[in-house]
């Protein structure tokens, strides 16, 4: 019996738009792509995500590298809210139903320590949630197995009690082989329909 929702944070409790985000201190098209390819790329943000050092550490550290995208990494640091464009259509209320209906919710990101702020900003539908375990407090990034085994130590949760959700397929892939149930995340409506269907509730 499903008695834990679990939601990842980005493109499913809030959303996000990057390049709307980077346009709005780096106008020029073809330097926003170098800057994505250059310094904000994946290995950066799997480096922020897992939290051996801040994202104010790694900042400063690309600065040092690239000296020539100062202001540009400084607005990237200074600005990390305005990237969140709000809540993800229609998850407020569908999580306050869900919270009613006895459900407990508990939140699983990969996301570096600037996530606070974010939390802030969104405190109506993260303040939904009965606890959360995030990537840069752990060390450790999803999709691997430590950090779903986490979530499960520090909250008492069984794994066949709980569905997880997540936009990315790896991720939902890797909480499934730890034993919960999953669903890959598309947008609110989607969502309910797959976790009724997961339940047999209505």
């Amino acid at each position: 019996m499903i008695k834990n929702l679990i939601f990842d944070f980005g493109k499913v409790l809030v959303d996000y738009d990057f390049e709307r985000f980077l346009g709005l201190f780096i106008a020029d098209p073809d330097n926003r792509k170098k800057f994505l390819l250059t310094i904000c790329n994946q290995e950066m943000v799997n480096r922020c995500d897992k939290g051996d050092e801040t994202f104010e550490q790694i900042v400063e550290e690309q600065k040092r590298l690239y000296p020539q995208w100062r202001e540009e990494l400084q607005a990237f640091h200074d600005r990390q809210t305005e990237a969140v464009t709000g809540e993800v259509k229609g998850m407020y209320s569908l999580l306050s139903k869900l919270k009613k209906e006895g459900y407990r919710l508990y939140g699983l990101t990969n996301w570096s320590n600037a996530v606070y702020d974010v939390m802030k900003c969104y405190s109506r539908i993260f303040g939904l949630l009965d606890g959360q375990v995030i990537s840069s407090e752990e060390h450790v990034i999803k999709p691997a197995p430590a950090i779903y085994q986490r979530l499960f130590d520090r909250y008492r949760l069984a794994p066949c009690e709980c569905l997880f959700t997540d936009d990315k397929p790896e991720n939902v892939k890797g909480g499934m082989a730890m034993g919960m149930r999953g669903i890959v995340f598309k947008d609110a409506r989607q969502y309910e329909h797959d976790l009724r269907a997961a339940t047999g509730k209505v």
